[in-house]
């Protein structure tokens, strides 16, 4: 009698579960990653996508994180270039010694080679002149590294967006589960009231009441599971936003979606042209190769220049009296024997370039297989939308013919509850396949490396 009731009840309960674990993962990364909460103060409307995701992506710390790396980046490039700057210090000695070497020399007295006490201060001045490209590698290998920093914050962006859509749209279901499951419960009171009144004229039984409260209490503890469920939805959406856990956030039931507007023949390629993980694996084979001739310069000689003044005693005839002195010299540099470390760390670098030029390899397959896999599922989810409108319309005509037999006593008001759950159970259904179209978009968008933030 209540066969299809049970079905939607159990059918909400199932989908609560598999919900709360099939989205553990995002949940998890999203707290990890929130380690500081910007407070933000939410309205009691309903939150639209568009303005999640804007939260998310202004607040999140995995951003900041990201973006506060370009700040490192530019010191590395800075560092790098500091080869190009001169280095000047001033230096300041005092020396006591003894014994101090003296000479006679007859008829004019004995000499002190140089004093007990030595003093010594002067500015040194050191510049490369230069060192054939050295410093010039290291500049364009730290400059490519802060272009890989560059692109890691789109990547970031991208993956707290699918996280974001898809905790959203759980959350969306969620809602409307219990807003059925509300109704069902609201359906079976008044069926208990009717029935009681129904005993009372003998026209029911009291096995039938105690069967209605069964299934209402069954209908309460799933609910309970339900508004479990969408308690931790909430807090993991509230924590992507930097917003305190236990804000009540209710989000608006959108179904737009903007569709990839690429030929299906086209896609894989267009994805390995826009992927930020493709052109990224490309960065890192520019960057590998940047290493290695940076290395290779290690070997190049290094002319420079040097210059120093100061003052200083020790200088014949007084020896205590400090004095003025300078000097200027140019030096050259040419490595000859390093104990083969620079022949260590080109056949390092050398790896670095085979397994980076592997890694792009792996990440484009592995685009490739992604494009193919979320097209593959999004043309199911729309044949399921199909499926479902078939399914909801063949039960609003189930239940239109039901309602006429009703009326005219061919049936009871049991069967009228049931037909009454297959279109509730239907609704759920398609607002389901829906939602699932919808991810489903939103993934092969962001497998195609379009910007969905």
């Amino acid at each position: 009698m209540y066969q299809h009731l049970k079905i939607i009840h159990m059918n909400l309960y199932f989908f609560a579960i598999c919900l709360y674990f099939g989205l553990s993962t995002f949940s998890f990364q999203a707290r990890s990653q929130s380690v500081e909460k910007t407070q933000l103060t939410l309205s009691n409307d309903s939150l639209s996508l568009s303005l999640v995701l804007q939260r998310v992506i202004q607040s999140h710390p995995s951003v900041k994180e990201a973006e506060e790396a370009i700040n490192g980046a530019d010191a590395k490039v800075g560092l790098a270039k500091s080869g190009y700057l001169p280095n000047v210090n001033f230096t300041a000695s005092y020396v006591r010694l003894g014994p101090t070497a003296t000479f006679d020399i007859p008829q004019l007295g004995t000499f002190q080679l140089y004093p007990n006490d030595n003093y010594n201060a002067a500015l040194n001045y050191e510049q490369t002149l230069y060192d054939f490209g050295k410093t010039a590698r290291g500049v364009n290998y730290a400059k490519e590294g802060k272009t890989l920093t560059t692109q890691n914050i789109d990547m970031v962006k991208q993956k707290l967006t699918l996280i974001s859509v898809n905790i959203f749209y759980a959350l969306v279901l969620q809602q409307e589960a219990i807003r059925i499951m509300d109704v069902q419960l609201k359906t079976l009171h008044d069926q208990l009231e009717f029935i009681e009144k129904q005993k009372a004229t003998g026209s029911a039984t009291q096995h039938e009441i105690l069967r209605t409260k069964v299934q209402i209490s069954t209908n309460e503890s799933q609910k309970i599971d339900l508004l479990t469920t969408q308690k931790i939805l909430r807090s993991n959406l509230s924590s992507l936003m930097g917003t305190t856990e236990n804000t009540n956030i209710n989000v608006k039931l959108d179904l737009s979606v903007t569709q990839p507007q690429i030929t299906n023949d086209s896609l894989v390629s267009y994805a390995l042209n826009h992927r930020i993980e493709m052109i990224m694996a490309k960065e890192r084979e520019t960057a590998a190769g940047l290493q290695h001739m940076m290395v290779k310069a290690q070997n190049n000689p290094v002319l420079d220049v040097f210059a120093s003044g100061g003052w200083k005693n020790g200088y014949i005839p007084d020896l205590k009296v400090p004095m003025a002195n300078y000097s200027v010299g140019v030096g050259l540099k040419v490595p000859i024997l390093n104990g083969n470390r620079v022949k260590n760390n080109l056949l390092q670098t050398q790896s670095f370039i085979n397994n980076s030029t592997f890694e792009t390899e792996m990440t484009r397959r592995n685009i490739s297989t992604e494009v193919f896999e979320n097209e593959a599922k999004l043309i199911a989810s729309k044949q399921k939308i199909a499926q479902s409108e078939l399914q909801l319309s063949q039960a609003e005509d189930s239940y239109a013919l039901a309602n006429i037999s009703y009326k005219t006593g061919g049936i009871t008001n049991f069967e009228l509850l049931d037909e009454e759950a297959s279109v509730t159970a239907s609704r759920l259904l398609l607002l389901r396949s829906k939602i699932e179209y919808i991810l489903n978009v939103y993934k092969l968008n962001i497998a195609l490396g379009n910007k969905m933030y």
